[in-house]
């Protein structure tokens, strides 16, 4: 947790409403995958996506208690699910995204198993398949 949360709000600040407009609206058509579901780290090899990455499931859930970030991400959350059953994961933000999209729900969805949205988002679009990558990096060593 040595960044600090406040990259995230930062990083929002501005481009939030327009994240969540495009998710919506079913069609991402900016950048903002990495701070808006952010991943665990070690999956992504870009600057930006090792600056937005969540050390460990106490940072996932610091993200999820933080006053701004965690309403929002069940906010995003929840505007990816109103088109279940009517599109899918890679139509709506591409195929890398939609790759990130299931590694954040599977990092999420282990901080907080009581909350049932991303569980939910993970059966909707990706047939219950949780990403093995991010499981392997929770892991006890």
């Amino acid at each position: 947790m040595a960044l600090g949360l406040e990259r995230f709000v930062e990083a929002q600040q501005g481009v939030y409403p327009q994240a969540l407009g495009e998710l919506r609206d079913g069609r991402k058509r900016s950048h903002w995958m990495w701070f808006v579901f952010p991943q665990i780290a070690g999956l992504g090899r870009s600057e930006t996506a090792r600056f937005y990455a969540i050390a460990d499931l106490a940072e996932a859930r610091a993200y999820l208690a933080h006053p701004l970030l965690g309403p929002r991400l069940a906010e995003a959350t929840d505007a990816v699910l109103a088109h279940a059953g009517r599109t899918t994961a890679d139509a709506m933000l591409g195929g890398i995204d939609a790759i990130k999209l299931r590694s954040s729900m599977t990092l999420f969805e282990a901080a907080a198993p009581g909350e049932a949205r991303f569980a939910a988002l993970l059966e909707q679009f990706y047939g219950g398949a949780r990403d093995p990558e991010t499981l392997q990096r929770l892991a006890p060593s």
